[in-house]
């Protein structure tokens, strides 16, 4: 967690999240009181901790890496949008709104694979709950043919088997198969677990919901086990 997010964590009165993510947070909020909702309940969390502010509460609602990449930050401003509730502004009845910054999963799993978002890359996610599956395909396609380091959110569920190997299908037709391609289960975590492969056996890796898929563009290589994409010193200047 950033500095900033624990501090927030210990001035709050309530504390709203997955359950799952208060969990892994126990020895820092401790005795707080706490909201919890299961997997989808995004909707019903964010509702809880709107009440509980009006209801003159400082709340902390948590996420998973950062609030503000597929997250909960977005979903809480749209909803008082909707709603017509005043933010930051000292409206009688209104808010104040803080969006924190973490450290998201991307930016975690480059870390422990080495330097692979160094150039230009794109973000993903494989999970078409919110996002039609045409739209998805889309914008794999035009980020393989652009040659961009390609970052996978939500790559594979119980109930989404299939979408990972429609995306490796999708990147081939712009990558080699020997493209390198890094895997990073429970980031940070316990469970954190990290698998270097080629393009071309992705379908065999084993990837689930706590997986970020990271695919090399052109330019991307292995040394020592780690993954590297050159940002273009090397051409212009001499090293």
């Amino acid at each position: 967690m950033s500095g900033r997010a624990c501090q927030v964590l210990e001035a709050c009165d309530i504390v709203v999240g997955y359950k799952t993510y208060l969990e892994l947070i126990k020895d820092v909020i401790k005795d707080k009181q706490t909201l919890a909702t299961g997997m989808t309940r995004e909707v019903d969390r964010v509702q809880a901790a709107i009440d509980a502010a009006l209801g003159g509460h400082c709340c902390a609602l948590v996420s998973g890496g950062d609030a503000g990449i597929y997250a909960m930050a977005g979903l809480v401003l749209e909803m008082l949008a909707l709603k017509k509730i005043a933010c930051n502004t000292g409206e009688q009845g209104g808010l104040w709104v803080e969006v924190v910054p973490g450290i998201p999963a991307l930016a975690a799993g480059a870390a422990l694979l080495g330097a692979p978002l160094t150039h230009d890359f794109a973000a993903v996610s494989l999970s078409d709950l919110l996002t039609p599956w045409e739209i998805i395909e889309k914008r794999l396609d035009a980020a393989a043919f652009a040659d961009f380091v390609i970052t996978i959110y939500n790559p594979k569920s119980k109930k989404r088997d299939w979408q990972l190997n429609r995306a490796m299908e999708i990147i081939l037709k712009h990558r080699a198969g020997t493209t390198p391609v890094g895997i990073v289960t429970g980031a940070m975590r316990d469970n954190q677990k990290i698998v270097l492969c080629a393009l071309k056996d992705l379908d065999k890796a084993e990837v689930g919901m706590q997986s970020i898929v990271i695919v090399g563009n052109s330019s991307t290589f292995i040394y020592n086990e780690l993954m590297i994409t050159p940002r273009g010193y090397s051409k212009k200047y001499e090293i």
